[in-house]
């Protein structure tokens, strides 16, 4: 068969020569038997081989979704960044303007020490690793042709997919140790800024508990100061003291939210870190268990090192001291590989001994 310039026209033809053209006595008007003869064709190319399954037809049939959700979510990138500027600058405005003088004029020298101590190292890993994860490149494949070993090549970036890389719709880009597009970072989160992704989290939930936890009984008087107000008909209170309750409910109530939201996420990641896994791998590794297990096989997962090395891996920890330089203070350490190539070990083995 001669390939024809015109390959849609090329194409029909063709369906139409084989299916309908031998139908001498079918008496439908052209149009409709081209269409149906297209229709058929489009039917058929879901499963035009044998390793077509069931995810194939699934991609293919809900491809204008995907693409609905991928451009929606580019789009609101910048307006979730900013939410999250916004909602967090407000919570420090509150805490100085409002919560700060109270901690002054209430507490004992030893007290006020903490909150400040505290409330300002948080504040400060907060910022920095929200900056650190937006801003930094979560690394890329090569594009040009090289020497790296790679397992696959990407259907729609036409290169060359080392492991534990994937492709992300969102930005459009293939990405080294993929774990997930965040629209709060309106960035995906991979190989070079997984550490700073988690960070945040983890500073964050923490940062949410710490003014959940000390701001209970605030929360509790100014709510009651508030329904106490509505109850009687002349008002107690002037209109700075109305604006200071509400902005200590409000504090409370966003941050116990965020709180809880916010950590169940972090603990999942640290689950998924603990097994040197990350959320894509979480689900193929899910699939393998059970492909093997009809097998009669285990499947073990090639990136798994331990549960002690796994963290120390994933934090840049080659020594001691960087449990503190590292991990309790800011820093831009860059993470253990370059995220091409990895070092695979049928045991537990200690990559970097601490």
């Amino acid at each position: 068969m001669r390939c024809c310039p015109s390959s849609m026209l090329h194409l029909l033809r063709c369906v139409r020569s084989r299916s309908c053209i031998r139908r001498g006595r079918n008496r439908l008007p052209l149009w409709i038997r081209e269409t149906w003869c297209y229709m058929r064709l489009l039917v058929q190319s879901l499963y035009f081989n044998s390793l077509t399954d069931s995810d194939v037809v699934f991609d293919s049939v809900f491809e204008p979704v995907f693409w609905t959700v991928d451009y929606v979510t580019r789009w609101f990138g910048t307006v979730f960044v900013c939410l999250v500027v916004i909602l967090t600058s407000s919570i420090v405005v509150i805490a100085y303007v409002v919560l700060l003088p109270l901690v002054l004029n209430t507490y004992s020298p030893a007290w006020i020490a903490w909150h400040v101590c505290y409330g300002h190292w948080n504040l400060i890993m907060i910022a920095f690793h929200y900056y650190k994860a937006a801003k930094t490149s979560p690394g890329y494949p090569p594009t040009e042709k090289n020497d790296t070993p790679f397992v696959s090549v990407c259907k729609k970036c036409i290169i060359a997919k080392p492991a534990r890389t994937h492709h992300c719709g969102i930005c459009n880009r293939c990405i080294l140790k993929m774990d997930h597009h965040c629209p709060w970072l309106n960035n995906c989160v991979g190989h070079f800024n997984h550490r700073y992704f988690f960070s945040f989290c983890l500073f964050m939930t923490l940062g949410c508990v710490y003014c959940s936890i000390s701001g209970r009984n605030l929360f509790l008087d100014a709510y009651n100061a508030i329904e106490t107000n509505y109850q009687t008909s002349a008002p107690p209170y002037t209109f700075k003291d109305k604006m200071i309750n509400k902005s200590i409910i409000y504090m409370w109530v966003l941050t116990s939210t965020v709180g809880v939201a916010l950590g169940a996420l972090t603990i999942w990641h640290a689950v998924l870190i603990s097994r040197g896994e990350t959320s894509i791998e979480r689900h193929i590794n899910g699939k393998e268990t059970k492909r093997m297990a009809k097998w009669g096989k285990v499947y073990r997962n090639p990136f798994n090192y331990g549960r002690l090395n796994n963290w120390k891996i994933f934090l840049g920890v080659e020594k001691r001291s960087h449990w503190v330089t590292r991990v309790l203070l800011p820093s831009g350490h860059a993470p253990y590989g370059d995220g091409l190539t990895w070092d695979i070990f049928p045991v537990k083995k200690d990559l970097i001994p601490v």
